[in-house]
């Protein structure tokens, strides 16, 4: 019988928790499809790349998703089971806190690695995709993503460019360009037409003007250099693929590892906090979802988000007290998970009375 009541526990568990993950996920999908979208309008993104970031957010979100869908999945699957008084009867068959514990771990067995994957590995290299997918767009960038009729930022010195008609070919007409030196020396260029060419170092390019006119000099001034020319090449500086200082999230686990930045300590930390706490969590659901029978089966879900809340701005508060150096990294993020552990397991003495066996 205890193996038909596991297995029956598991599916109810499973189904739940497939449910609560789909509908967050295409929640946070809709929003993200829609910034995505904005920033391929904008430019920033190739069109192309579109739904290579979307699938890289995946991994990203799943690392969250899983831990608070597994929590209200035990939630909703328990509290219908207390809610029919199936669970009562249950424990008049002598099912305790490991019947329903057993069945947990069968999901949690594959959950847990999973999730530590993602956390450690899997979603900071889908950032830094992320990120490269974006670098790679503002390098590719060429004259043809320039609106015609519009003043546009153009190529790493910033130089605004504006021209009156664009062709399909990337070619301007009447080409507005101005820069400005870090000597305070301001360039205005205005030609007839334009072009982008490729140069032989791969970090640079030119934009080619013909038929124009270079002003250079300082405002507020009266001297200035006026060159009249046919052709006038204007090399610029393409967005490096690789930052010089990558984000912590984005980093290897390996790199943080090899780093004593508190910054760096405080995302190691966050990582190994993902996969404890979808363990701690699940684990808390079970006393957390006990209720009175024929009581509404949601009635439980807003004690589990707030706990939820609390417990993961408490992971983010101390990891910020991290990078503050506010507290010690030997204390980290640990003592919030010892909190939970001491809940759970004050509240599994109370429901069981285990406090009333221990004490004469």
């Amino acid at each position: 019988m205890t193996r038909i009541l596991d297995r029956y526990i598991f599916r109810e568990i499973t189904l739940t928790w497939l449910g609560v993950t789909m509908v967050l996920m295409l929640i946070l999908l809709t929003n993200q499809f829609a910034r995505v979208l904005g920033d391929v309008a904008k430019g920033k993104l190739p069109k192309d790349a579109a739904f290579d970031v979307i699938g890289l957010s995946v991994a990203q979100y799943l690392t969250i998703l899983v831990p608070v869908g597994l929590f209200l999945s035990v939630m909703l699957a328990l509290g219908r089971l207390y809610r029919d008084s199936e669970m009562p009867a249950m424990m008049a068959c002598r099912i305790g806190p490991s019947g329903v514990y057993r069945p947990l771990l069968w999901l949690l067995i594959p959950l847990a690695p999973a999730v530590a994957w993602l956390s450690v590995a899997g979603a900071p290299q889908a950032l830094a995709a992320v990120d490269r997918i974006g670098a790679e767009a503002r390098r590719e960038a060429d004259l043809a993503s320039i609106e015609p009729g519009r003043f546009t930022v153009f190529g790493s010195d910033q130089a605004v460019v504006y021209g009156e008609s664009v062709t399909p070919e990337g070619d301007m007409e009447n080409v507005f360009l101005q820069r400005q030196a870090d000597n305070g020396l301001v360039e205005v260029v205005v030609a007839d037409r334009g072009e982008q060419i490729d140069s032989e170092d791969q970090d640079y390019r030119l934009l080619v003007l013909h038929d124009g006119r270079r002003y250079e000099g300082v405002p507020g001034t009266s001297q200035f250099r006026v060159v009249e020319f046919a052709e006038h090449g204007i090399p610029y500086r393409l967005p490096s693929l690789e930052r010089a200082d990558p984000k912590p999230r984005a980093m290897s686990f390996s790199g943080l590892r090899k780093s004593g930045a508190p910054e760096h300590v405080a995302e190691q930390q966050w990582r190994i906090s993902v996969p404890l706490a979808t363990i701690f969590l699940a684990f808390l659901a079970v006393p957390l979802s006990k209720s009175r029978p024929r009581a509404g089966r949601y009635g439980r879900l807003a004690v589990a988000l707030l706990v939820f809340i609390i417990y993961f701005n408490m992971l983010s508060a101390a990891k910020a007290w991290i990078e503050q150096e506010s507290i010690s990294p030997a204390l980290g993020l640990w003592w919030v998970h010892a909190c939970v552990v001491v809940l759970t397991i004050s509240l599994l003495a109370y429901q069981n009375n285990w406090h009333k066996r221990l004490l004469p």
